[in-house]
């Protein structure tokens, strides 16, 4: 039955393809990062040339940034070995090479398609897998383990929506999980969720939070102090970040409430999607806000009501600037964003009702006094005028905001140890299993074979048992795995 799931599902994604395709060039339309690359999305790019490396994938911005002092560190403990890094989407892609370049080899994730993985492998020869948060792709998980290759969910966690929406799949993914090596939870909370789903007991560990182990920049209080004297450093200062399409319009109402109260007031708004840029600086001409944005007039001046932040990666410089931070995603029901980055600089923060992807983060913080929950965008101009008006509540928010990230902080050094321990039982520059792909002629045959591939894995997945050799020139590779399904479960036990 279980074999039966796993093909089940093999063929869905395979006829999801046009599917899965159109929808990438339908976002090509409003991000232009969409049309590049696809190529990369089916495991085809140029071949680094790897004896093994070290893999980190994190599907986004978010994930990025909380793996980069993860990354910082491997890169540093291990010099001679390659650091592999992937995301899913553009701003993902461009936040790595902004911040790492060349010195880590970057390419998307493949599709959970068993060739595309196959390509995939053969080039990067990955050592260990290390999986930001919430990524489980059952195939991927499945040609680990039969390949030999460890993987670390990093920083994981699970909220209990999500956990009910893989519904009749949750049998799937819970045998995708089982393929772990280690489940470093967030939370006990977390860590419980991935026990109902299926994950092994004895590969589950509580590490805690590693966003609450951000490192602030050095020199944003003199960026803030510049730019607050460019606009007028009396305004009073408001950020709506991360927003969505659903919550523009009530930011812009609760601004509208706000300069009733503070005529000078000044919102500065980042969406959180690129695509959202022009319409977020047309919405906010539609309420007649005279508005400015980074792209065109770098930074907001005198007579700016509302500054649309459209570039990516300075959201921090933006915080550092606010006196009040609300984070969206949490308005609609998105699930809400990261609010340890506000936290983390001592600002008082105000979130929507919806913050489940960050529950008991923000759960600690409202009930430590640290933020307000609003119900809508009235409800967020009211907060946000009292949080203005009162210098004083404002600090001490701040403050207990920065506590409660100072008190959790430790998961970083947690991480690496555990990963640490799994590299301790991997050989570094040893040949891995799944170096033997290199071997199989798909990897540097035409493009054109994969149509045969693909026809060969319906073929397959049909039952027929009649995989016809002509369709390709390579052989089938064997799927025998190297492990006995419970790789480092001793060494890793708590």
């Amino acid at each position: 039955m279980r074999r039966l799931s796993r093909r089940l599902y093999t063929l869905a994604m395979y006829l999801a393809m046009p599917v899965i395709l159109y929808r990438l060039a339908f976002r090509g339309l409003r991000n232009r990062g969409y049309f590049s690359r696809w190529l990369e999305r089916f495991g085809w790019f140029a071949d680094p040339g790897f004896a093994s490396s070290i893999w980190v994938h994190a599907v986004s911005v978010g994930e990025f940034n909380a793996a980069i002092p993860l990354i910082q560190e491997l890169m540093r403990r291990h010099p001679d070995q390659p650091l592999v890094v992937t995301t899913i989407t553009p701003t993902g892609s461009d936040r790595v090479l902004k911040q790492f370049g060349d010195r880590v080899f970057h390419v998307y994730l493949p599709y959970d398609l068993p060739a595309a993985i196959e390509r995939f492998f053969a080039r990067v020869k990955p050592r260990i897998a290390v999986v930001m948060e919430t990524e489980i792709w059952p195939n991927l998980y499945f040609a680990c383990q039969a390949h030999g290759i460890p993987i670390f969910i990093a920083n994981a966690r699970l909220s209990e929506r999500s956990l009910k929406g893989y519904g009749p799949a949750i049998s799937l993914i819970g045998d995708a999980v089982r393929c772990a090596t280690l489940v470093a939870a967030q939370s006990q909370v977390d860590g419980e969720r991935f026990l109902r789903l299926g994950a092994s007991p004895e590969r589950m560990r509580v590490v805690g939070n590693i966003k609450f182990d951000m490192a602030v920049p050095g020199g944003l209080d003199e960026v803030a102090r510049e730019w607050r004297e460019t606009w007028g450093a009396l305004r009073p200062v408001w950020i709506a970040a991360s927003t969505h399409e659903g919550e523009e319009a009530a930011v812009l109402q609760a601004h509208a409430r706000i300069l009733g109260r503070f005529p000078d007031a000044l919102l500065i708004l980042v969406p959180r999607h690129p695509e959202r840029f022009r319409a977020a600086i047309s919405l906010c001409r539609s309420y007649g806000f005279r508005t400015s944005c980074r792209s065109e007039d770098h930074i907001a001046s005198l007579d700016s009501q509302c500054f649309v932040v459209d570039t990516m990666g300075e959201l921090l410089k933006f915080y550092a600037c606010a006196d009040a931070c609300f984070v969206g995603g949490s308005l609609d029901r998105i699930g809400g964003h990261n609010v340890l980055e506000p936290a983390a600089l001592r600002k008082p923060i105000l979130i929507g009702p919806h913050t489940f992807n960050f529950a008991e983060i923000t759960d600690t913080l409202v009930a430590e006094d640290a933020a307000v929950r609003v119900a809508n965008g009235a409800a967020l101009g009211s907060q946000v005028v009292r949080i203005l008006s009162d210098p004083r509540r404002a600090a001490a928010m701040g403050a207990a905001a920065l506590a409660v990230v100072e008190r959790e902080r430790g998961a970083v050094p947690r991480t690496l140890a555990a990963i640490e321990e799994i590299l301790a039982v991997t050989t570094p520059g040893a040949e891995p299993p799944v170096v033997r792909l290199a071997r199989r002629a798909y990897v540097t045959a035409p493009r054109v074979t994969v149509g045969a591939d693909l026809l060969r894995e319906l073929f397959a997945l049909c039952g027929s048992g009649f995989i016809p050799r002509k369709l390709s020139r390579s052989k089938s590779a064997p799927t025998k795995s190297t492990t006995n399904g419970t790789f480092g479960a001793n060494a890793l036990r708590t």
